[in-house]
C-alpha cells in the first residue's frame, strides 16, 4: 500500500483488537497521521499518532518505537502529554505502529503565537517567560529519567483552553534516530533546522543541554515574533547555528529588558557547557525575572530582525535545494498534534570529527550520531519568511566542510596568511588572523557576569544557612572577583597555559558549580587562562 493511500485513510476504522475507534483526522504528514479516537474500555477520547507502514516494516524501528514509548509513559507531569499505550496492527496486509496518548483540547503554541503578533507584534513578555518556564519544568522531569527530548519547537508544544502547557512527542525523535528502516538509515536524527542547536547540527552526541538551545530559540521566537536564524534553505539555517550569533532580542523588541537578553543569550551558547546546567537553572532564571515584573507589553521595531542568515555561503557552496518536493500539508502548523515530515535518502559523507575540548563531562552523554535528516516540519514560521517553506535536507559532515571553506575564503579576505583559519564551531572562537603573532589570545571583557549572580545565589534545598556555587567557567575574571567580592567569598588563583582560552578566562573552579557552600565564608579556587599557548 502506498503512503499516500495510507494518510487520512483510517477514519472510522479501528485498532487495538476494536478497543480505539479512529474517528477524525487531526492531522497527517509524511511519516505519521494523527487521529481523535474513542476508547471504548474506559469510555474516553485519545489522540492516536499511527506511523505509516513504510516504517512498520522494519523489525528493528518498531522494538525501537516499542521501547521509547514505555520510557515516556513512565512521564507524569502536567505540562507534559501523557501516553496511555502502544503497539501495532496489520492493515491492508501491513503493520503500522500506533502510540495511544491524552488528547488536548487546544491549540499548538505556535497558532497562540501567530495570534499574539497579530495583536500585539509578539507575546508579552510576562506570557513567554510563564509558557517557557512551564515547557522547562516538563524537561526537568523527562531529563531526570534521562529522556532528551530532541526536537523542542513551538509545534510540539500545546496550550489547552485553561492555559496550560503540554510538550508532546518525547521519544519520537530518539525512535527515529536510533531506528534501521528504507526510509531511515542507522543513527540519523531527525530535527527541525530553525530550532537546532549546534552539536546537533554538526552531529555530535546530544545531551539536555541540546534541548536547552532549543527552548532558547523557542524563546527568542515568542519574544520578537521571530526565529534568530533564517535563511532560504535548512543547510544555511545549521551553518547560522554553528557560526552565527544571534541579536538580541531587545534589538526587534525594545520592551525587552538587559536581564531577559542575557537569558535567551545564555541559552544559546553554541559550547553546551556554557548554557545553562539544567532544565531547573534555567526555569529559576525565568521565574526570576517574571517575579520581577518583566510585563512590558512588545514595542516592535518595524524592520529588525535577522535576515537570510548564512544564506550566501550556503548557496556559494552547494548546489539548491531541490523545491519541486511537496511543501508540508494544511496541518503543518495549525493542526494540534503535529506529525513528522518525509526524509530524504542520505548520501554517504564523513563523520564529521569533534574539535571543541569539553573540560565538563555532560550530565546525560549518548553516542554521537553519523549524519542526519532535518524535517522542518511543524516549525511555527516567522512573519518575515513570507509563508516559504522549508524543504528537507540532508545535512551531515557537508557543515563541517562549509566551515571549513568559509574560513579559508575569510583567511584569504583577510590578508592570505598561511595561518590556519582557527574557526571552531560551537566555541565562539576568533579567526586566527585576528590574533598577535605570538599566538596570544587577547581578553574577552564581553563574557561578563553580574554581582547578584553571588549576592543572590540560590538557597540550597537540602541546608538553608547554605546557598549554591554560581558558575564562574568561561567569565572574564575581572567581573568574577566583583562578584565573589560583593557576597563576601574570597578566592585564590591559578594561571594556566591553553591555547583554547582567552586571557583572563575562567577555565575551571573549585567548588564546582551548584555545590553548596557557606554564603560570605566560602574560598573559590580558580584556574584562569594566561591566553598563552604554553611550551
Amino acid at each position: 500500500m502506498s503512503q499516500d493511500g495510507a494518510q487520512g485513510r483510517y477514519a472510522g476504522g479501528s485498532v487495538a483488537g476494536g478497543r480505539y475507534q479512529l474517528r477524525d483526522l487531526l492531522g497527517e504528514g509524511g511519516m505519521a497521521s494523527v487521529y481523535l479516537a474513542y476508547d471504548s474500555a474506559l469510555d474516553r477520547q485519545v489522540a492516536i499518532k499511527t506511523l505509516h507502514t513504510e516504517l512498520g516494516r522494519e523489525q528493528s524501528f518498531r522494538e525501537r518505537f516499542r521501547r521509547e514509548a514505555q520510557a515516556v509513559a513512565k512521564l507524569q507531569h502536567t505540562n507534559i502529554v501523557s501516553v496511555f499505550d502502544t503497539g501495532e496492527d496489520e492493515l491492508d496486509g501491513s503493520l503500522m505502529p500506533y502510540i495511544v496518548m491524552e488528547y488536548v483540547e487546544g491549540q499548538p503554541l505556535g497558532s497562540v503565537l501567530q495570534a499574539d503578533i497579530q495583536s500585539h507584534g509578539a507575546m508579552p513578555a510576562d506570557k513567554a517567560l510563564k509558557v517557557t518556564a512551564d515547557v522547562l519544568a516538563a524537561l526537568e522531569t523527562s531529563h531526570e529519567m534521562g529522556l532528551v527530548h530532541r526536537d523542542i519547537k513551538p509545534g510540539n508544544v500545546m496550550m489547552t483552553k485553561r492555559g496550560i502547557v503540554k510538550v508532546m512527542d518525547f521519544g519520537i525523535a530518539r525512535a527515529m534516530q536510533s531506528g534501521v528502516t528504507s526510509m531511515t538509515q542507522t543513527g540519523m536524527v531527525v530535527g527541525t533546522p530553525q530550532y537546532l542547536s549546534p552539536e546537533q547540527a554538526l552531529g555530535r552526541g546530544v545531551d539536555a543541554r541540546s534541548d536547552l538551545y532549543s527552548v532558547g530559540i523557542m524563546l527568542f521566537q515568542l519574544l520578537t515574533g521571530r526565529i534568530p536564524f533564517d535563511a532560504d534553505s535548512p543547510l544555511a539555517i545549521a551553518y547560522a547555528h554553528v557560526q552565527e550569533e544571534p541579536v538580541a532580542p531587545s534589538s526587534i523588541n525594545r520592551s525587552i529588558t538587559p536581564a531577559m537578553d542575557a537569558l535567551v543569550a545564555r541559552a544559546l551558547k553554541k559550547n553546551p557547557n556554557e548554557r545553562f546546567p539544567s532544565a531547573a537553572a534555567m526555569r529559576d532564571e525565568c521565574l526570576r525575572l517574571l517575579s520581577a515584573g518583566q510585563t512590558g507589553a512588545p514595542v516592535i521595531v518595524a524592520g529588525s530582525g535577522p535576515v537570510s542568515s548564512g544564506a550566501g555561503v550556503g548557496s556559494a557552496v552547494f548546489p539548491p535545494v531541490d523545491h519541486t518536493t511537496p511543501a508540508p500539508g494544511p496541518h503543518s502548523v495549525q493542526t494540534p498534534y503535529q506529525p513528522y515530515g518525509t526524509p530524504a535518502p542520505t548520501p554517504s559523507y564523513g563523520y564529521p570529527q569533534q574539535t571543541q575540548p569539553q573540560p565538563h563531562a555532560p550530565a546525560y552523554q549518548t553516542p554521537a550520531p553519523p549524519p542526519y535528516t532535518i524535517s522542518p516540519q511543524s516549525a511555527a514560521p516567522a512573519p518575515s519568511s513570507g509563508g516559504r517553506s522549508n524543504m528537507p535536507v540532508i545535512v551531515g559532515a557537508a557543515v563541517v566542510a562549509l566551515l571549513a571553506i568559509g574560513g579559508l575564503i575569510a583567511a584569504i579576505n583577510l590578508g592570505g596568511d598561511d595561518e590556519d583559519p582557527g574557526t571552531q564551531a560551537g566555541g565562539g572562537g576568533t579567526s586566527a588572523s585576528a590574533e598577535p603573532e605570538a599566538g596570544h589570545k587577547p581578553p574577552e571583557r564581553n563574557r561578563t557576569m553580574e554581582t547578584t549572580d553571588c549576592t543572590d545565589a540560590s538557597e540550597d534545598s537540602d541546608d538553608p544557612a547554605k546557598v549554591r556555587a554560581p558558575s564562574f567557567t568561561y567569565k572574564d575574571v575581572i567581573s568574577v572577583k566583583s562578584c565573589l567580592q560583593a557576597a563576601g567569598w574570597k578566592y585564590t588563583i591559578k594561571e594556566e597555559d591553553n591555547p583554547q582560552y582567552a586571557e583572563d578566562q575562567v577555565i575551571s573552579q573549585f567548588p564546582t558549580e551548584g555545590t553548596a557552600v557557606v554564603p560570605g565564608n566560602q574560598t573559590f579556587e580558580l584556574t584562569v587562562a594566561t591566553g598563552d599557548p604554553g611550551e
